[in-house]
């Protein structure tokens, strides 16, 4: 059966950055999708702040003409579409100056008791301003929330200022610090994967897992985000949130309940016991690299270098052994893997099981493989359990290795609701399940620094790797030199 849809009450939803790529490519098409779908009500209000001079009838021509080519051409429909666009309120403002807030508390104060939710598409530096200024004019109600884009801070430091910036205003309940990875139908499944299912759960340890690798890999390079990402990297970019994240969902214990904090408070536990990795080990267990001219499905592109216009030590590769000091995961490697201009655009977990202890099969009739289950969030997101099967037919025994699937779409025949599309709602709703709390994104920094310190004062530079790989030598090297490979086959019948 599949899952209601159940409408919410009119709100109010305030875009800050509402010309920016983020809120063009994402958040208007999610909202779009949830007025399709009858879940925003006709009465709700989008109201997008920016500085370029629109007009509401201005802003809604652009916002047809930039969301349609990110909506299914099978999903567009013009009726929709005209009330989608007739929901969009357009104010211009530079919400980071104290001045020139009248029109949009003007537009706000007309519906006083409903929901506010302020979504910050705006640089991090700003979070702090923005949010005073909500609150010097008079918007920080109690039903009001506020939503903060990763990356929070660029490191621990101006993560923990922003966090008592923004948390000087708002209660940490009316914050919702946004990763759309866990707005994803995948990940969520893996709370159901693990806990509703005692045949993974009673498996879930070292005892019976040999260990576990996390891949996000993207074919495209920095497109238009070269500034930020040149400051930022892969490091900051994806692994201190997003890989982190699906690390915490995978090694955590039960929590007692669904409650928000009860999930959160044992994903900060599996934070808090991650292993330090010091300046004398990064070069064994981290692998930083950089593309360089290469080829990406059958399409010459340039080098980091030339895509950026200067050189740079910026890492776009990262692979990291990671390990999480706890009975259940002592001795299990987490080995964490992400970059641009890789092979495949691909996200996805591979937990991989321990060999079995003694084969009865001799070797001409069975290579065995280890049993894997693979837990696919992008594309086509699904579960796949490797597993060794008899290879069919009168001719003896033989045993090749094969998959059982499931495939989201296929199996429940439904389309699949971008992350944002659902955290968008979860915030409306107020609840945080799905966003990360303060202390969360502060473990997460208190560890990822010292790999940061570490490769800013080493003398190496990131290691090259041609753009259409799978990134450097060394990070084959790295899981490698354990007895284990990084599993590739994201296409074929096999699972290893």
């Amino acid at each position: 059966m599949a899952a209601q849809i159940v409408p919410l009450p009119p709100f109010d939803c305030v875009v800050f950055g509402a010309t920016g790529d983020l809120t063009l490519r994402k958040l208007m098409p999610a909202l779009y999708y949830r007025c399709r779908d009858g879940q925003i009500p006709p009465q709700a209000r989008i109201i997008a702040a920016a500085r370029s001079d629109y007009t509401d009838e201005g802003y809604r021509a652009h916002i047809r003409e930039t969301v349609r080519p990110h909506v299914g051409r099978d999903d567009w429909d013009e009726a929709v579409a005209r009330g989608f666009l007739d929901r969009l309120r357009y104010v211009r403002l530079d919400a980071s100056r104290p001045q020139g807030w009248e029109t949009l508390v003007a537009l706000l104060d007309e519906q006083p008791g409903r929901v506010r939710v302020f979504y910050m598409a705006t640089s991090p530096d700003l979070y702090g301003p923005v949010c005073r200024n909500i609150r010097e004019n008079g918007l920080a109600s109690d039903a009001a929330r506020v939503v903060l884009e990763k990356p929070i801070g660029y490191d621990l430091a101006s993560a923990r200022t922003i966090n008592e910036q923004v948390g000087s205003i708002f209660a940490e309940a009316q914050i919702f610090r946004i990763d759309h990875y866990l707005g994803k139908e995948t990940v969520q499944n893996l709370m159901a994967l693990r806990f509703a299912n005692s045949i993974f759960e009673r498996l879930w340890n070292a005892d019976v897992i040999d260990h576990v690798q996390i891949t996000v890999a993207e074919t495209v390079g920095v497109e238009g985000r070269a500034g930020y990402y040149d400051r930022s990297g892969a490091l900051r970019d994806m692994v201190q949130n997003h890989l982190l994240q699906l690390l915490c969902l995978l090694a955590m214990e039960s929590p007692i309940s669904l409650e928000a904090d009860a999930v959160r408070d044992e994903k900060l536990k599996v934070l808090r016991a991650l292993k330090p990795i010091t300046r004398q080990e990064i070069g064994h267990v981290g692998v930083r690299g950089q593309y360089v001219p290469g080829a990406v499905e059958g399409k010459a592109v340039p080098s980091y270098a030339a895509d950026l216009g200067a050189q740079s030590r910026t890492e776009t590769f990262v692979a990291i052994k990671a390990e999480v000091r706890s009975w259940r995961w002592s001795g299990v490697p987490f080995y964490l893997r992400t970059g641009k201009r890789l092979t495949e655009k691909v996200s996805e977990v591979v937990v991989q099981f321990r060999a079995v202890p003694f084969s009865l099969f001799p070797p001409e009739v069975a290579d065995l493989q280890p049993n894997k289950l693979i837990i696919r969030l992008q594309p086509h997101e699904g579960i796949h359990l490797g597993m060794m099967t008899k290879d069919p037919g009168p001719g003896g025994l033989r045993l090749r290795p094969a998959r059982l699937d499931i495939s989201f779409e296929q199996a429940f025949k439904t389309r699949y609701p971008d992350s944002y599309e659902r955290l968008l709602m979860d915030a409306v709703r107020g609840n945080p399940t799905l966003f990360m709390r303060r202390d969360e994104v502060e473990a997460a920094w208190g560890w990822v620094e010292p790999i940061i310190e570490a490769w800013a004062e080493s003398a190496e530079p990131p290691k090259p790797y041609p753009a259409g790989s799978w990134g450097p030598t060394a990070s084959i090297a790295l899981i490698e030199r354990d007895g284990r490979t990084w599993h590739e086959d994201y296409g074929g019948e096999e699972y290893g």
